[in-house]
């Protein structure tokens, strides 16, 4: 089963998401050329994962008519060079009252299942290509007629 998210350039560093007709808007803070109308999409990235682990966990506890109030995620990740990318992601579920060991363990089981999770953890191919010919991008665009090079 395909999963898919189209998305389009706005304005400035502005791009518009689109996915089963739910819409954000990704962008850049100020000092990076944005006018931090969105998530960047580093944000994007963590606030999936993190969202990934809170399905899984409140999962758990309503599966155990268990309090799904007051629980929290908070993900953060370093910023890594050469090459240029995310590291040392931490996850911190919090959960009051989650006092008993054998649901503590279960709960952090669950939340390891979570889709987004087993993808960064797991190799994962990912291709990225060209859609549309030279010519289709200048008749869109006119004003890049001439401006690409191709080499080989």
């Amino acid at each position: 089963m395909a999963i898919e998210t189209t998305i389009t350039y706005r304005d400035g560093a502005q791009f518009r998401v689109n996915a089963r007709g739910h819409e954000l808007v990704c962008d850049q803070p100020l000092q990076n050329g944005g006018s931090d109308t969105g998530m960047t999409p580093p944000e994007l990235l963590l606030a999936s994962l993190g969202t990934c682990v809170m399905y899984y966990a409140a999962e758990y506890l309503r599966a155990r008519r268990m309090a799904v109030n007051g629980l929290t995620v908070t993900v953060s990740a370093q910023k890594a060079q050469q090459p240029v990318r995310l590291t040392d992601f931490k996850v911190n579920l919090s959960v009051p009252g989650l006092d008993e060991p054998r649901h503590r363990e279960g709960i952090l089981r669950s939340a390891k299942n979570c889709l987004i999770h087993n993808t960064l953890t797991q190799a994962s191919a990912i291709t990225i290509e060209l859609a549309n010919s030279l010519a289709e991008a200048e008749e869109h665009q006119p004003e890049l007629a001439g401006t690409y090079k191709l080499t080989s």
